[in-house]
Order: C-alpha cells, then structure tokens, then sequence
C-alpha cells in the first residue's frame, strides 16, 4: 500500500532560510508547496525599499522554486497584516509603549493565518525558515486528528545555533498550533544554511538578509513613526532632579526640546541629542506633561528594575506551580536571567534575581527553563 505523503506548505520569502528548508523537506520526500505572502507595503513606498514583499523578494521565491522543483503561489495578507500588525506598532507607540511587532506578525499573520489557510487547503503542517526547534510526542506523519487541543504534546526549544535563535518571537502559539508548525532550521546553523543553500546551488545562496523592520522602509524607524503619528515637540528634564535625587550639576529646569516622546523608548541615547552635550539616556517618558525626563549615566540606577509587571501571558507548558522558578528574557538576544513568576490578577510579577536595566513597556518578557520555552507576555 503506497504511503500518503504529506502536505506542507512553506512560508517563502526570497530569503535563503525558507529556501533551505523548502529543500530540505523536498528531499525528505514531502509534497512541499511555496507560499509567498504579500504584506502591507507603505503608500508610496519604492518596491525596494518595503524588504517583506517587494518585486525582488518574489521573484527570487520563484527562482528558488523552480530549481527545487516545487509549485509557488501567492497570498495577500496586506489586509490582515495592517490591522494586526502596523496599526498595532503605531498605536503602541502612540501610547508611549515599545511594541515587538515579529511576535505579533508571527502569531496573527506569518505563520498563525497561514496555518488556518492551509488547512483549509489540505495542507498537514506549515514550514518557515525560523531558526528555533520543536520536540513533539507524536511524529509527523501521524498529526492529531481533528486539529485537537493536544496537552504538553509539543515543546518548544531554542535553536541549534544560538546566535540566530528566534524562539523569543514564538512564545505566544498554543499546542494546537505547534502541533501543524515545522521548522527544519532548528538543527542548523546559520553557517551551515549557507553552505547547503550553495550546495543546492540555490539562486539566493549569497543573498544578505535584513536585520530590519520588514514594513518600514529604507528611511528608518523614527521617519516612519514621523509620517504616520502626531508627534508634540516638549520639554527635556533631568529625572534625578524631578525624584529629588538631581546633583547640582543636574539641578536645570530645562535641558532640552525633545521631537516627539514616542520617539524614544527606555534606556535609548540614540535621538538625545542637546546643544553637542551628553550623552544623554531616556529614562521615562511623561506623556501627560509631554516631558522627556533622561539621565546622563548609563548606569545610573534610576534604569533599573528588580521586578516587572507581564500582561497577556501565554504558556506553552502551564507551570504546575506557583511561584514558578525560571529564566526571563526581557527583549531579543538579552542574556537570560533567573526570576520567580508569581500571579498577580489577572497579570503575572516576574521577580528577578539581579536588576534589569532598562525594562521596557510593550516589549515581551519570555520564560525559558534552559532550552524550552514555558511561555511569555507583555512587559506592562
């Protein structure tokens, strides 16, 4: 009796890691179906200049797909992704909070939709070139029947290659999702990637990647939030001085004129920038009083916190106990550091055993225990 092969559909961006690991499940003997999805592109934005869904990017998803030997199809998401994902990171920031807008594409739009749309297209699991592992109990030729809610039936690992791990973006996916997600890159490294990709003679083998934002164009961060919200220039303060801690050479009323305060996030010197003095650390933003209070140390004490506040938290693996000893990453590529999470309400305090500098509303605070990935939530 032939053995019904399985369906995947693979996220391709143009981009060598989704190339890699569309190949890499052609050859394991898969029916592997591209996907190209089309994104939000800013009005008047040039084509090259938006990295997720310019011509370039699929045209290479194309190349790529005829030489493995497999079909490409587009998607557009541009509606789903403004909603979720622009209009997010514009209000989030409107309200004086740091969004991660890759943890909420993946989950809303990149991979989360996709999967709804693929099932619905018969497809058995969605592939992306993320680099980041997944342990399951059950193998992949025999997925649960009927999408059901399966319990701690997958785990989520870092990846092999620590330098490229994206596993802090994907905390927020639930066992049914992970239970139809493959990432064949887990066990790679990026260097090993390129090699195969040239091995393959991949058309994208040499293809730099983008450390960006893939939807703000190539004028940067700051112009983007300048075209699309209001922003007040304000006063710039001292905040030792406005906590009564201020030295006398902090002792002035007003150092400064500030652009906008969503400009500016916690910890940031990039942007301060004072009649050639500092440097200069945004330490809180006012937005009642529309002031910018920073300090001029780096590690000024003011900086840091012992404890966080961790709103909509998801957990992959839902603690037995609480308080639960774990390890809190509080943005991407930051050094783990031992904490206890202990509910509060409706919300999560995450105590850490040494301060953190810099804490930052609206940016993900991730729970590991070593390798895996318990779960996470927004740093309120």
């Amino acid at each position: 009796m032939k053995t019904k092969k399985i369906k995947i559909a693979v996220a391709m961006s143009g981009g060598v890691d989704s190339a890699v690991a569309a190949k890499l499940l052609k050859d394991q003997g898969h029916e592997v179906v591209g996907f190209f999805l089309h994104f939000w592109k800013e009005p008047g934005a040039g084509a090259a200049e938006n990295k997720c869904c310019s011509t370039e990017a699929l045209l290479d998803a194309r190349r790529v797909a005829n030489k493995i030997g497999i079909r490409l199809y587009t998607m557009n998401f541009s509606g789903i992704f403004k909603k979720q994902v622009v209009d997010n990171f514009l209000r989030e920031y409107a309200a004086g909070r740091t969004p991660n807008p890759c943890v909420v594409c993946n989950k809303q739009v990149k991979l989360g939709h996709l999967i709804k749309q693929a099932k619905k297209l018969g497809f058995d699991y969605v592939a992306s070139g993320h680099y980041a592992r997944l342990q399951r109990e059950f193998p992949i030729s025999n997925p649960p029947a009927g999408g059901q809610f399966l319990k701690n039936a997958c785990k989520l690992l870092k990846a092999k290659d620590k330098e490229k791990d994206q596993s802090y973006f994907l905390y927020t996916f639930n066992q049914n999702e992970l239970a139809h997600i493959l990432f064949p890159l887990g066990d790679y490294t990026k260097k090993q990637v390129r090699e195969l990709a040239k091995k393959f003679k991949l058309p994208v083998a040499e293809k730099k990647e983008s450390q960006e934002i893939c939807f703000i164009a190539e004028r940067g961060h700051n112009e983007f939030l300048k075209r699309h919200l209001e922003l007040r220039p304000g006063p710039i303060k001292f905040l030792r001085e406005q906590r009564g801690l201020a030295s006398k050479l902090e002792a002035k009323p007003l150092i400064g004129i500030h652009q906008g305060l969503p400009l500016y996030t916690v910890g940031q010197r990039r942007g301060i920038e004072i009649g050639g003095t500092g440097p200069y650390y945004a330490a809180e933003m006012d937005y009642k009083t529309n002031i910018l209070y920073v300090v001029n140390n780096f590690a000024d004490q003011i900086l840091y916190k012992d404890e966080l506040t961790a709103k909509n938290v998801n957990w992959i693996v839902p603690p037995r106990k609480l308080p639960l000893l774990c390890q809190a990453v509080i943005r991407y590529r930051h050094k783990p550091v031992p904490c206890r999470v202990i509910k509060s309400g409706k919300n999560y305090r995450v105590d850490f055993a040494e301060s953190q500098r810099a804490v930052t509303p609206g940016q993900s605070v991730v729970f590991y225990a070593g390798e895996e990935i318990l779960g996470g939530g927004i740093i309120a």
